[in-house]
């Protein structure tokens, strides 16, 4: 990988990392108050779309509201861990970046495997924002 690829693929990294502590954060009622909507909102770019686990294909419109409204909806116990996560294919201002979310929520696990696009954007936190993300089940969760 050249400086420039490694320079990509590190934006991408700290942008899944920082937007899935946001996720806790936001998520987390004693500590919603700590964290700002407008992270999330200014990385998702226009046009973004995700495939959720279930199949369900959504807009930017739909993903925001979804997290804009599950605000402080978790307990203390949720966790979420980002594991194996790696480069696949790239250009000079695009990277797919696949990598495991793993989910601990009312006491139950969860995991998914996860492919997201990024492209280089000077105005979002971490240099990237997402374009497309694609989420699949790697257990189905219990219910």
């Amino acid at each position: 990988m050249s400086a420039v690829d490694a320079t990509l693929f590190s934006k991408a990294s700290a942008e899944v990392i920082g937007l899935h502590r946001f996720f806790v954060d936001w998520f987390v009622a004693a500590r919603a108050d700590t964290v700002h909507f407008s992270r999330f909102e200014r990385v998702m770019a226009h046009g973004f779309t995700m495939v959720a686990p279930d199949g369900h294909v959504l807009d930017r419109v739909a993903v925001i509201d979804h997290v804009r409204s599950s605000r402080a909806t978790c307990d203390d116990g949720f966790a979420i861990s980002i594991e194996d996560i790696r480069a696949g294919w790239q250009d000079e201002d695009t990277i797919v970046v696949l990598y495991v979310e793993a989910q601990l929520r009312c006491g139950k696990h969860s995991r998914r495997q996860s492919s997201a696009v990024f492209t280089t954007s000077s105005s979002a936190p971490n240099g990237v924002e997402w374009r497309h993300l694609h989420e699949t089940w790697l257990q189905v969760p219990e219910r």
